[in-house]
């Protein structure tokens, strides 16, 4: 069985699986970071290639513990950790030893097609890789249109039941940064207005709470701010150390006109707050070493 390590990350546990991955790889680039629960440096790059994890989203990022899949070790001559090796169609293509971190993402960047050219902000990506199901939910979607479908850039959306507004909670799998947020929706009366947005609720957030209650930031958006395009930006000191997001949609352009809200997609910029920003993963290449 692999899991998830807090992002993009697959954790494989059997040597078993470790082929399964690659096969479900197929041509996509894979990279693998072989690493030992006793290795320091492993400890430090680890952060790191969950950020990178983020970013690449071409890429398939694999976490394997030499003790635990020896064999694998052992086939791809790993001798020294942390070692990353990648993969494409099954062979080896390049090869990088020890916990630099601007090595290693020149290396990742190297058999990437996404660059930094590619990225909306400096150091930030995509957060719906971070999103867990468990704690997230939305009062008052319509049964057909729920709130997993905001999440998706596709012909999917997010409706109102009985009136206009909307509670969506998200639960992040790991504490984030939130620095901005994009949001389209239609031009015809039903998208959002006024947006209020609350973060690290202990319990759920009801309407007339959200009413009462002061936000972290309160948006007031104009159809031009809805189209999918346009960065807003967040007051980025209110968004440190997330563990969830209550975005509560007041009312819509319509206004009363309109008793429906629809939302295409919610895209939410930021970073794990283990690995802060790409800049800063120069900072550590200092402490770069390799344990054999």
């Amino acid at each position: 069985m692999a899991t998830s390590d807090h992002g993009s990350v697959i954790v494989v546990d059997s040597d078993a699986n470790f082929q399964v991955e690659l096969e479900k790889a197929g041509d996509k680039v894979t990279i693998v970071d072989f690493h030992a629960s006793w290795c320091g440096p492993c400890k430090t790059i680890a952060p790191v290639y969950k950020q990178l994890s983020l970013k690449h989203s071409d890429v398939v990022f694999l976490k394997v513990d030499v003790d635990d899949l020896a064999a694998t070790a052992e086939k791809y001559k790993v001798t020294a950790m942390p070692t990353f090796i990648v993969l494409k169609s099954k062979q080896v293509i390049d090869t990088m030893k020890g916990a630099d971190a601007q090595k290693l993402k020149e290396l990742i960047e190297k058999h990437s097609s996404t660059t930094d050219e590619d990225a909306e902000v400096p150091g930030m990506a995509d957060l719906v890789k971070l999103i867990h199901s468990s704690g997230s939910n939305c009062l008052n979607e319509d049964d057909e249109f729920t709130y997993i479908n905001v999440l998706a850039d596709n012909d999917t959306k997010l409706k109102s039941d009985c009136d206009e507004q909307l509670m969506l909670t998200l639960s992040f799998n790991q504490a984030v940064k939130v620095h901005s947020l994009k949001i389209r929706a239609p031009n015809d009366g039903t998208g959002p207005k006024t947006i209020k947005i609350f973060v690290n609720q202990p319990n759920a957030v009801d309407f007339d709470q959200g009413e009462r209650m002061e936000a972290q930031q309160k948006l007031v958006l104009e159809e031009s701010d809805i189209t999918g395009e346009k960065l807003i930006p967040l007051r980025f000191v209110k968004f440190q150390n997330v563990s969830n997001m209550v975005i509560f949609i007041v009312d819509n352009q319509g206004g009363e006109d309109d008793e429906q809200t629809v939302v295409d997609y919610i895209k939410l910029i930021g970073c794990p707050c283990s690995a802060t920003n790409m800049s800063e993963f120069k900072r550590v290449a200092g402490k770069a070493g390799e344990s054999h």
